[in-house]
Formats: structure tokens, C-alpha cells, sequence
């Protein structure tokens, strides 16, 4: 089965505490050994003012982002690191975050923090860490995993698998007719099949491919009943992209009950689109993200769960870890049985499920981001 080819795997709030840990840990061991001006300290390491490290993002308005970009923003302040910021201008704009990672090559940084929008930016990465950058991902693992050094992002998989089990629980037995609202339909990126893949195999849905969307039977059972996939559609994790493919779905199946969203403010685009076609119940929609909006949407019912990650964690810990290579030698390491660090997840509901561990919309709203 797929799980067995995805290997050990952290759940839900224990990978979040563990990661919690792990973070206090790092957070807290800034070294000391720095020679004063830039120069180079005992053993080689270098002064914290003269590291310079870029961030690039997908985009500069997903509120995502946004608190990715926050969160190194304060720890490049508190370990007196040079931070340059970039990103794409939507999510996939590949050629904008190849010129940000050039840009930190000829600027001499340290290391680049960067949440890749797919396959074409990896020969930029390789070029920089040929030029002796530190290389890391947040968020979205390339694929290879191995095109970085490290990875520090959400176990994209797990967050998918959550909602899918809950969805299945809420459902009952009830016959389930799917809309999946992925990221894209053009390129193959990680945390997009993750996702999606963990969201069908928590309903258990069995998928072929664990690497590839919409490959799997459009017809059969899932662990409680009957199953419809309707549409499985592209929205560039965006509102406006939400709302068109929810759109284009409800054009092929009607009946939807299920919709699954790759982030939330997709989910938000979706659900505009049913509120205009007049289905304001009986319609389940789950997502990914856990943002302070998006917490809001599942008080007030619009969103019944979304797994909650945790961004300005993923930052912090990725200009720590630049920092720590680049005055005292140190690297950072894989969570075990996964080949990047587990930054943790949080299944966020207000309806809970027997068997799914999840918290509630209070309790989200208090480590929310955005």
C-alpha cells in the first residue's frame, strides 16, 4: 500500500510538540564564537554580521508567506543576520524565484531559504550550492528531496491524511461525491500530490501513483461507502482560482458533498462559488494551511477542518540553521524515518471525530498566524 512506501511517520499534535521541542533547542543555542567586523572566528566560522541569507517565497500575498517572511524577518533581527526577500509573482512563477536564487549567488550570501514552485528551479539550486550556498526548503520539499540540503516544512501528507479521515468520519456511510481543488495541473510539485494523495488515502481511497493527482479509480469505496471523484482542477492556491474551479466542478457534478482544497484561501474562492450556486449546506470543505483567516472560516462554519502548520516556525528555524553552519560548523538534521524536518501539524475542527486527534478553533486561534 502507499503508506508503507511514505515510511515512519510523525501524527498530528505529537509531531507539532516534538517539533516545538526541537525548535526551543535550537532557538536557544546562538553560539557565541563569532569574531567581531566579519571576519573569520576559531574553526573557520564567520561573524553574524557579514552572513547574509535571501528568502524567497512563491508569492509576496498569501498570507502564508506573508508570516513565513515575518517570522525570518525576526530571527534574522535577533541573530543580527542580513536578510534579503524575494518571490514570484504568483504561485508557479519559477522564473522570478531562479533570478532571486542568482541574485544571492552574486551577493555572496550565506544560504537561501526558498519554498520552490516546482521542478524548473532546481538547476538554480544545484548552481548555488555549487557556489557553497546553503540550501534550504520550507514548506514545499523538491523533488528530489536530496536537491537542498535540508528541508524544514509541514508533513504535507500527514496534514492530508487528517482531513481525509475526518471527512470520512463525518460522512457516516453517506455517499461521497468529491471535488478535488489542487495546486496545479502543469507542473509536478510536492506538497501538492502530498496533499492530495493523504487527503484520499485518510477517506480510504486507494491511489496508484502517490506521486501523481487524479490517476486513481473516478469510482469505488472509500472506508465508509461510495465514492465520486467530480472534478480534480487546478486554483494556483489562490481565492479567485478557488472560486473558478469550484465553478468548472459544480458545471460536471452537481451533486458535490465533498471538497477538498489545497490551502484556504482556495477553499474561500470554493466556497463563494457554492454560496452562489446556492449550496449553503450539506457540503463538506476541508483544507491545509491554519492561518488566523482560516481558523475564523472553521468557527464560523465555512471550512469543517483544515490542518494547521505552522510557517513562522519553518522560518525561524531555517535562518537559525544557517546561522549555526555558518559560525560554529553545525547542520541541521532529518526528523527520523523522514528525509526533512517535521515542523508539525494540527488537525483544526470544531466537530470532532472519534479516532482523529484534533483541536479546536479556540485552541487554533491562539498559535494561528496572519
Amino acid at each position: 500500500m502507499n503508506q508503507s512506501k511514505l515510511g515512519k511517520r510523525f501524527g498530528g499534535v505529537a509531531a507539532f510538540a516534538t517539533a516545538a521541542i526541537l525548535f526551543a533547542a535550537c532557538s536557544t543555542n546562538t553560539g557565541g564564537s563569532a569574531a567581531p567586523g566579519g571576519s573569520a572566528a576559531p574553526g573557520g566560522s564567520v561573524a553574524a554580521g557579514s552572513i547574509g541569507v535571501s528568502l524567497i517565497t512563491k508569492t509576496d500575498t498569501n498570507p502564508f508567506f506573508v508570516a513565513m517572511a515575518k517570522g525570518a524577518k525576526e530571527s534574522a533581527d535577533k541573530l543580527g543576520i542580513k536578510l534579503t526577500t524575494a518571490a514570484g509573482k504568483e504561485d508557479g512563477d519559477t522564473a522570478s524565484q531562479i533570478t532571486a536564487v542568482e541574485n544571492a549567488i552574486s551577493k555572496g550570501d550565506k544560504g537561501i531559504l526558498i519554498v520552490p514552485s516546482g521542478p524548473d528551479v532546481n538547476p538554480a539550486i544545484k548552481k548555488a550550492r555549487d557556489a557553497g550556498l546553503f540550501v534550504i526548503a520550507l514548506d514545499t520539499p523538491p523533488d528530489p528531496a536530496d536537491t537542498v540540503d535540508i528541508t524544514f516544512a509541514t508533513d504535507n501528507f500527514e496534514a492530508g491524511k487528517l482531513i481525509g479521515q475526518w471527512t470520512a468520519a463525518q460522512l457516516a456511510g453517506k455517499p461521497a461525491t468529491i471535488a478535488l481543488l489542487d495546486l496545479f495541473d502543469d507542473k509536478i510539485v510536492s506538497v501538492d500530490y502530498n496533499r492530495d494523495q493523504g487527503f484520499l488515502t485518510g477517506m480510504g481511497i486507494d491511489t496508484k501513483d502517490i506521486k501523481k493527482n487524479g490517476d486513481e479509480a473516478k469510482t469505488g469505496n472509500y472506508s465508509g461507502g461510495t465514492y465520486e471523484i467530480a472534478c480534480n482542477l487546478p486554483t494556483k492556491g489562490a481565492e479567485d482560482g478557488g472560486q473558478t474551479a469550484m465553478e468548472n466542478c459544480l458545471s460536471k457534478n452537481p451533486n458535490i458533498n465533498v471538497v477538498y482544497t489545497i490551502n484556504e484561501p482556495a477553499a474561500n474562492g470554493a466556497n463563494k462559488a457554492l454560496t452562489s450556486a446556492g449550496k449553503t449546506s450539506g457540503i463538506l470543505i476541508v483544507s491545509v494551511d491554519g492561518g488566523c483567516a482560516g481558523v475564523d472560516l472553521v468557527k464560523t462554519g465555512v471550512i469543517g477542518a483544515t490542518s494547521q502548520q505552522y510557517p513562522l516556525k519553518m522560518a525561524s528555524l531555517g535562518v537559525q540553521a544557517i546561522y549555526d553552519l555558518a559560525t560554529k560548523g553545525t547542520k541541521p538534521a532529518v526528523s527520523e524515518g523522514l528525509d526533512f524536518y517535521n515542523t508539525g501539524v494540527a488537525l483544526v475542527t470544531d466537530k470532532a471525530a472519534t479516532g482523529v486527534t484534533s483541536i479546536s478553533s479556540a485552541d487554533a486561534a491562539k498559535i494561528c498566524w496572519g
